[in-house]
């Protein structure tokens, strides 16, 4: 099996739908041992690590991004669970992105308020919650999650308040949707509003695990970069003594080495 290319996608010959056992096939058949043996080490599939038992099939993220380029016009909504119900980290992230794909198109300046795309959007949202569980490593979480919850955060919706669904993220007791509510404010940063990313840097501030104080750091650093390095300030003024050091080193990196040293110095 092969994926159409980029000629038999303009040609009115190719089938119209692509369906996830053909997609799951295709990226089974690119397998790379050598690959795969790097990727289990760099993402901590070991006994005890953070993603412990996770398989892969040693593609790299261009690839997978290829895939989803020639077969995310043609693969309905209704497929992509089967992707994301994959043992393979690959065909999940498969999934994910098809979903940031679909997401996009009606995220559109044209479609904010459209009413078809409001629908549709909510739509793609649900089935990424619903799914939330499957993307259980940091880089699903951090290659969907902005452009998804992030973008939707920005939008009309009818899915009701959107504070109670990031709560209900940023409360569970699953790392991967904890780590879904602090990066997806990385979008809302990026266009003006530091107020999620505060939010949810002052919910996760003491949390546990590392990934977590990456995460906070890495958001709280783009409110300073994209916002106000005075707001970064004030929150600093009240946190930076008991943030942990990996979260408040990720966070003042864009400060001179000065002011970085008076800061890890409280």
């Amino acid at each position: 099996m092969r994926l159409p290319s980029h000629h038999e996608k303009k040609s009115s010959t190719f089938v119209d739908m692509m369906t996830a056992k053909e997609i799951i096939t295709y990226m089974v058949s690119r397998h790379d041992e050598e690959q795969r043996q790097v990727l289990m080490r760099f993402f901590k599939t070991g006994p005890g690590e953070y993603g412990e038992g996770d398989e892969f099939l040693g593609l790299k993220v261009p690839q997978t991004r290829e895939v989803v380029k020639l077969t995310v016009l043609d693969t309905p909504l209704d497929q992509v669970p089967a992707l994301l119900m994959s043992r393979w980290h690959e065909v999940r992230l498969c999934g994910l992105l098809m979903l940031v794909e679909k997401f996009s198109k009606l995220a559109k300046k044209r479609l904010e308020n459209d009413e078809a795309a409001i629908t549709g959007r909510d739509k793609i949202v649900a089935m990424y919650l619903n799914y939330a569980d499957q993307a259980n490593n940091w880089d699903l979480v951090d290659l969907s999650a902005p452009k998804i919850l992030g973008h939707w955060l920005l939008l009309p919706t009818h899915l009701g308040d959107k504070h109670v669904v990031m709560d209900r993220l940023a409360s569970s007791d699953c790392l991967w949707r904890q780590r879904m509510s602090m990066v997806s404010t990385w979008k809302t940063t990026q266009q003006g509003d530091p107020s999620w990313c505060l939010r949810y840097a002052e919910v996760h501030l003491l949390h546990p695990h590392d990934l977590m104080h990456k995460a906070v750091g890495w958001m709280l650093r783009e409110v300073g970069k994209r916002c106000s390095m005075d707001l970064l300030r004030q929150f600093l003024e009240h946190h930076a003594h008991e943030m942990p050091r990996t979260a408040l080193r990720y966070a003042i990196e864009q400060m001179p080495d000065d002011e970085r040293k008076y800061w890890m110095g409280r």
